[in-house]
C-alpha cells in the first residue's frame, strides 16, 4: 500500500512540475513577446514622431498614463495616440506602448 502511495505522489509532483514549466515557457513568451512588440513601436515612434509638437506635447500625460498602468488618460496623450495613428496608420502597438515610445522621446 505504501509503494502505491509512494508511486501516486510521485506522478504528482512529476505534473505538477511539467505544468509548472509549461506555465513559465508561455508566460515568458508573453513577456519576451510584448517586450519586442514595445520596443518596435519605440523605434518606430521615436524615428517618425520625434520632433512632432503633438506628440513631445503628451509626455508628462503619457508619464501619467504609465505610472497608473493606463488608469489616467490625459487629452494631450489622447491627441498624440490620435495623431500617430493618423500618420502611421501601419504601426502597431497598443496605447500602453505608444505611450512608453512617446516617454522615450
Amino acid at each position: 500500500m505504501n509503494v502505491m502511495r509512494t508511486l501516486g505522489l510521485a506522478t504528482l509532483l512529476a505534473l505538477a512540475g511539467q505544468a509548472s514549466a509549461t506555465s513559465f515557457v508561455v508566460t515568458t513568451d508573453a513577456v519576451v513577446g510584448a517586450v519586442g512588440a514595445t520596443s518596435e513601436a519605440t523605434s518606430d515612434v521615436s524615428s517618425s514622431f520625434g520632433d512632432d509638437k503633438i506628440v513631445l506635447a503628451a509626455r508628462d500625460d503619457a508619464a501619467t498614463f504609465v505610472a497608473s498602468q493606463g488608469g489616467i488618460r490625459g487629452v494631450q496623450l489622447e491627441a498624440a495616440l490620435k495623431h500617430i495613428r493618423q500618420q502611421a496608420p501601419t504601426l502597431q502597438g497598443d496605447d500602453m506602448q505608444l505611450a512608453a515610445a512617446i516617454l522615450s522621446l
